[in-house]
């Protein structure tokens, strides 16, 4: 048994297989997931497993290079922005990289869904709690 990180076999081997430019949603139990895109549904309940743990979980093994959020998220959920902007600073700082940041309108932001490698669903009920990551290199 591994003694730390994800414990979650489809995710380490998600994240291990995952290239420069991958991308990989983190999406809230709501966002709409196009058939024959991966799915790794962790939704167990409203709110559990929030999207945040998720992200923090997700990111402590991932280099990533950019994010892409629904605009929608500045006026819908703006606290969750905030604390999403702030996870993305402390990557920035971890890695010694400018991470590049999108907004795009949430129709557009769905229209990225089938180009990932797959889709974390988390149990998240909050407006607009999806982010597409673009993988990055350690080099």
């Amino acid at each position: 048994m591994k003694r730390q990180g994800l414990l979650n076999a489809p995710l380490a081997k998600l994240i291990a297989e995952l290239g420069h430019t991958d991308t990989l949603v983190i999406a809230d139990a709501g966002l709409p997931i196009p058939p024959g895109v991966p799915r790794v549904d962790l939704a167990l309940r409203p709110g559990l497993p929030g999207f945040l743990e998720v992200f923090d979980a997700l990111s402590d093994e991932l280099c990533v290079e950019g994010a892409t959020l629904a605009s929608e998220i500045l006026e819908a959920s703006p606290e969750l922005h905030g604390q999403i902007e702030a996870r993305l600073a402390a990557l920035e700082a971890r890695d010694g990289v400018t991470l590049e940041r999108t907004l795009v309108a949430h129709e557009e932001f769905k229209r990225l869904i089938p180009s990932a490698r797959a889709v974390v669903r988390t149990g998240e009920c909050t407006p607009f709690a999806n982010v597409v990551l673009r993988s990055g290199v350690p080099f």
